[in-house]
């Protein structure tokens, strides 16, 4: 039987077939996710941390294991692309600067958005989160391609941006 941590594979309305795992890339068509999710955030702007969390909310609410996901943004922080790069435990998740700005980089991401949940419901970032957060800060510069922000999600539509927590640059 299966765990709600476990790796499966989603093929989307628009027939595009992601593999859903640890640390595996899912990057899906702008198109096939606005399908998908309504449009929420694809192809606007992504303003502000509050309609952020709002999209992804109902992705995140019910998954028993933490989640970490990469939005990609385009030179106006228009949302074009979604990446799952880690699918941890009930209580961690395993996050490297490379599978966060892989994506990004091949797919040309002017920069990223980052966010997790806590299924614990409750969204205060630990220490793990904000060490994640300086590492991620630090190779966006190298790399050109900044971090805009890293949300944890909760309970309720609970969040947290540390953004308002750490010096982005």
């Amino acid at each position: 039987m299966e765990s709600a941590c476990t790796p499966s594979v989603a093929v989307t309305p628009g027939g595009v077939r992601r593999v859903v795992s640890r640390l595996a890339e899912v990057v899906a068509e702008a198109g096939t996710l606005e399908a998908e999710f309504g449009g929420a955030v694809f192809g606007r702007q992504a303003a502000g941390a509050e309609r952020v969390a709002a999209f992804l909310d109902p992705l995140l609410a019910h998954e028993a294991c933490e989640v970490f996901l990469s939005l990609l943004v385009d030179g106006r922080h228009r949302v074009f692309a979604l990446a799952e790069v880690s699918r941890g435990t009930l209580t961690s998740s395993l996050v490297h600067p490379r599978e966060v700005f892989g994506p990004a980089l091949r797919h040309g991401a002017c920069a990223v958005l980052v966010a997790h949940n806590h299924p614990s419901g409750e969204p205060e970032p630990s220490r793990e989160d904000l060490d994640v957060t300086r590492r991620l800060l630090d190779a966006g510069t190298l790399l050109g391609v900044p971090l805009l922000d890293h949300l944890i999600l909760g309970a309720n539509g609970a969040y947290v941006s540390l953004r308002t927590r750490l010096p982005f640059g």
